[in-house]
């Protein structure tokens, strides 16, 4: 690959579409992708890019598909896995050079799909909150996580999920407040997602689940990796995290923290520590 990450970029294009990024840090610094999960957008690692950056890595937070409003095709089947790898593989490949990436939430999974189908291009790999697909789905068949995640069977219904997001705002707020979000996130779901209409592109990532590579599912990953996973999780439960480990044959770390699911924006103090000791 032909090394282009000398300029600052602000955004990239994929197939028509243009994704926004946040570069920040030390241009020659070692480059890190950020991946948010739902409901966030890039801004969530804000916080978590501004350590790294003082500890000379160069962060691209990308705003993905069905976020970034120029990158936001109609139908579930736009969002399918194999099409978030690729747009976040077309970044990289713009880079022209293998980078750290860190992962939170669906961008866990991303990650994760990311690292099995191009480990060449990830010289480590940290999934924040949410572990590889393999264990999810097995500890639905040994723990009480299939009623923890009663809301994705509901989002898998059309324009209902959206409707109530935008109309029942007290809902919503509950919903995002017992989940550990505090009232500077809830403020930012309303902004981004309600105001800006982001919400029915955000919801198609989980209506896309079904099309998910059932080759990828249970299938290991070689690269380094670090899994960190909040106690207090309300949507992905202490079994899920226990059985991560059997996903992964290289080097492997996991940190369990006293947190909520939401690390990045919460503890990125002790996020970004973590990670410098995995990777130092």
């Amino acid at each position: 690959m032909a090394k282009q990450s000398e300029k600052r970029y602000s955004q990239y294009c994929r197939n028509n579409l243009t994704f926004n990024v946040i570069d920040s840090g030390p241009i020659d610094g070692n480059p890190i992708i950020l991946l948010h999960g739902f409901p966030e957008t890039a801004q969530s690692w804000q916080a978590t890019s501004t350590i790294l950056n003082q500890q000379n890595f160069r962060t691209f937070a990308i705003e993905q598909r069905g976020y970034s409003l120029t990158a936001s095709p109609k139908g579930r089947f736009q969002y399918a896995l194999t099409e978030l790898v690729a747009d976040v593989k077309s970044f990289i490949d713009l880079l022209g050079e293998p980078v750290y990436v860190i992962g939170h939430d669906w961008g866990s999974i991303v990650a994760c799909e990311l690292a099995q189908q191009y480990p060449n291009l990830v010289k480590h790999l940290t999934l924040v909150s949410v572990p590889h697909t393999g264990a999810f789905l097995k500890s639905m068949l040994s723990s009480t996580q299939i009623l923890t995640s009663y809301y994705i069977g509901f989002f898998q219904l059309p324009f209902i999920p959206e409707l109530l997001f935008k109309r029942a705002k007290l809902l919503s707020h509950i919903f995002l407040k017992n989940s550990g979000m505090n009232a500077e996130q809830i403020k930012d779901f309303q902004q981004y997602f309600i105001q800006e209409n982001r919400i029915g592109t955000a919801i198609n990532w989980y209506r896309s689940m079904p099309l998910a590579p059932i080759s990828s599912t249970f299938k290991k990953v070689k690269v380094p990796t670090l899994f960190i996973w909040g106690n207090k999780d309300i949507a992905v439960g202490k079994k899920s995290a226990q059985l991560n480990k059997q996903f992964f044959i290289g080097p492997y770390q996991e940190v369990h923290m006293d947190a909520t699911h939401w690390i990045p924006a919460q503890n990125a103090e002790q996020l970004s520590q973590y990670f410098l000791n995995a990777v130092n």
